[in-house]
């Protein structure tokens, strides 16, 4: 495979041709080697527009959506980020190219200590944790929170994550018709949503709460 062609390839006929325009968002997927994220029986599909099997039921985002949810965020320097759902890293990889500051947190403690190694092999600072997503308490703590698994409802617990001015993207729904969102948090606890596109991914591990039991 030549990985320099497959990468433009990737570039243009799939990131840049699903409305990815920004061009931090461009440099920094072309600069982080996505090839090098991927587990090693999977190394050809790197580039593919496909979802990449990471282990565990958990998969690689295809190329497209992460250059979405990166333009979406539209993080600056200077941001405080949150990953949820760390699987590969090589998501957070970019997260921190663009960032000042990113914590990622994964559910499986094998998938961090891989991601740690990769991380630090390519000199990139990112602060890793094995915890479950559902359980956290960071209250007005980020600029940023990129959910990378879809959750069955909106509700505000990762919102409430937000500092005035920051943005949550996060996919909501259940297959066969998930929806991915930016939700922008404003003074005095409002909030807003966008709509983005449809999709279908992975669900974030414990997001899928059993329904209360009735008699």
């Amino acid at each position: 495979m030549n990985i320099e062609m497959a990468r433009r390839q990737m570039l243009g006929q799939q990131v840049r041709a699903w409305d990815v325009f920004d061009e931090r968002v461009l440099a920094t997927l072309e600069q982080t080697p996505r090839e090098e994220f991927v587990p090693p029986a999977y190394r050809e599909l790197a580039f593919a527009d496909m979802e990449v099997p990471l282990g565990h039921g958990q998969v690689m985002m295809a190329p497209k959506i992460e250059g979405r949810l990166l333009q979406a965020l539209a993080i600056e320097p200077t941001d405080r980020v949150l990953e949820v759902g760390t699987g590969s890293g090589y998501l957070t990889a970019c997260l921190a190219r663009l960032a000042g500051h990113v914590t990622s947190v994964e559910y499986y403690a094998d998938f961090v200590e891989a991601a740690r190694n990769k991380l630090a092999r390519f000199s990139i600072d990112a602060d890793v944790q094995t915890a479950d997503a559902m359980t956290l308490t960071c209250s007005g703590e980020f600029d940023a929170i990129a959910v990378t698994g879809s959750v069955p409802e909106l509700d505000e617990h990762f919102i409430r994550m937000l500092r005035p001015g920051g943005r949550l993207f996060i996919i909501v729904g259940r297959a066969p018709v998930m929806e991915a969102r930016l939700i922008r948090m404003h003074g005095s606890g409002r909030w807003s949503e966008e709509s983005l596109f449809e999709t279908v991914i992975t669900p974030l591990i414990n997001a899928e709460r059993p329904e209360p039991f009735v008699l």
